[in-house]
């Protein structure tokens, strides 16, 4: 981005979005994101979440530094009831990117297919340096807008054979394993019994919205690897922290997770400390701490999604705007 001239600020619509970026891209920016963080060549990470009624917001933000380095802002809404109140999207917000040497603001974009594309690929990194090698079989928990990118990131990175569908609502489960079979030509099988299935799996993804543990001790057998996706805030929780408790956690950010992920519920019940978690993701990918040690152990991904993530998606999406010349460019310095 060196090249770039301070005029103009590009906007770029969710379907810009979706034209300009892939989930095996994402997957690849989210990985070295992570690495550069563990060498502390990042421009740090931060996280406000904010309380309103009926939902909440967060801001995310976060920065690469160099010449084609860029900072972002992200500011998400999260409100439950909108698709009854307002025909809206449950979650909705933008991303603002600005170049990193003087805060330009280079483009406003939407955040939601970023913020999905993102998170599903932090659970694709960690599965590619957590999950057991021959791991073949996924539950997933929660078939709502995150969980297809989810199954299509662990299947980026693992031969799967065959996946369990869990749902509070049966016909979304049962949509969503119909859809996710003939897109991945493995059998993609919707249940009731989450506890069933996920001691079944090598694999188990939960992605739902819950503020009650969904996945317990005994709920999952010995080897398997958990990404447990939807703590991003401190009232939500999808683990028990005595399953936390007797598992190798490894959280996207230490900091954030003891925070507002299911660690910070198993930090609160005196069931563990910082000091026990294994490592965080950059660092495991880096080689400065270990990752699984052996087929036998349960390791947990807390995954809270980081700006580290948003900054790296983000800039991909505005190197191929450039290139194609995608987005509307508004003059932000006009004076008349």
């Amino acid at each position: 981005m060196s090249d770039i001239l301070f005029q103009n600020t590009r906007f770029l619509s969710r379907h810009d979005v979706a034209t300009l970026i892939s989930l095996p891209d994402c997957i690849a920016a989210v990985e070295s994101a992570f690495r550069l963080h563990a060498l502390g060549e990042t421009l740090g990470s931060g996280v406000l979440g904010i309380h309103a009624d009926g939902g909440g917001f967060h801001i995310k933000a976060a920065g690469l530094p160099g010449e084609d380095g860029a900072f972002v802002v992200k500011v998400n809404g999260n409100f439950a009831n909108n698709g009854a109140r307002f025909g809206l999207p449950r979650i909705q917000g933008l991303i603002v990117l600005c170049d990193v040497r003087s805060g330009y603001p280079l483009a406003v974009m939407d955040s939601v297919e970023i913020t999905v594309l993102r998170t599903a690929a932090a659970t694709g990194v960690a599965a590619r340096h957590l999950a057991r090698q021959d791991a073949r079989t996924v539950t997933i928990a929660g078939c709502g807008r995150q969980a297809p990118d989810q199954l299509r990131a662990v299947a980026a990175v693992r031969s799967l054979e065959r996946v369990w569908a869990c749902d509070g609502d049966p016909a979304r489960a049962d949509a969503f394993a119909v859809m996710m079979s003939a897109e991945l030509g493995v059998p993609v099988e919707a249940v009731t019994d989450l506890a069933g299935s996920a001691r079944r799996s090598d694999i188990v993804i939960t992605c739902t919205s819950a503020e009650a543990v969904v996945l317990r001790s005994g709920d999952v057998a010995a080897g398997t690897f958990v990404a447990a996706v939807g703590a991003d805030s401190d009232t939500k929780q999808e683990i028990a922290a005595e399953l936390m408790a007797t598992s190798a956690v490894v959280p996207d950010l230490l900091d954030q997770a003891a925070t507002i992920g299911d660690l910070h519920h198993a930090i609160e019940a005196g069931l563990l400390t910082r000091a026990s978690v294994r490592g965080e993701l950059g660092a495991v990918i880096a080689g400065r701490s270990p990752g699984r040690l052996n087929d036998d152990e349960i390791v947990i991904f807390d995954s809270t999604g980081t700006a580290l993530q948003d900054v790296a998606a983000a800039r991909l999406v505005y190197q191929r705007a450039r290139e194609t010349g995608r987005g509307v460019m508004l003059d932000l310095l006009q004076n008349d």
